[in-house]
């Protein structure tokens, strides 16, 4: 599939032109789904729960965008791309949008008072992620 928008941003500089391999996607799917997975252990501290939720939910993300035979050098536009790689709702791409924000601000600036509702906001929108990347099956049918 090749999108418009993606292309458009490919024209940009905003995003590369590659050709996945199916080693390199499930790569990224099963390193999501492990960290997904250990997300969601409530015995681990928040910050740990987030990060583990907002690393999973980025190899995801980053997962599709290379389905579609794209690669950026930017975090965020894995998220804001979503649209288009996975027609995910604004809802969803939302709250990839705030967990970047708030990642962004703990990591460069230390800050890390996390809302317990944000990791949860978090855990849900990955899943919501989880289950689409996983409907796109094997790299071969996509259009790089």
């Amino acid at each position: 599939m090749t999108l418009p928008e993606l292309e458009a941003l490919a024209r940009s500089g905003r995003l590369k032109r590659e050709v996945a391999t199916q080693a390199e996607f499930d790569g990224l799917v099963r390193s999501g789904l492990t960290r997904l997975k250990d997300a969601q252990g409530s015995t681990l501290a928040i910050e740990s729960r987030f990060d583990l939720a907002y690393n999973a939910s980025h190899s995801l993300a980053l997962a599709a965008l290379r389905w579609h035979g794209f690669r950026s050098e930017s975090r965020y536009i894995v998220f804001q791309v979503l649209p288009h790689t996975l027609g995910l709702e604004p809802g969803v791409w939302r709250v990839f949008d705030k967990a970047h924000s708030v990642r962004n601000v703990s990591e460069y600036e230390g800050y890390s008072r996390l809302d317990p509702r944000l990791v949860e906001d978090l855990l849900v929108a990955a899943k919501t992620l989880q289950a689409a990347v996983l409907k796109l099956g094997p790299v071969e049918q996509a259009t790089n």
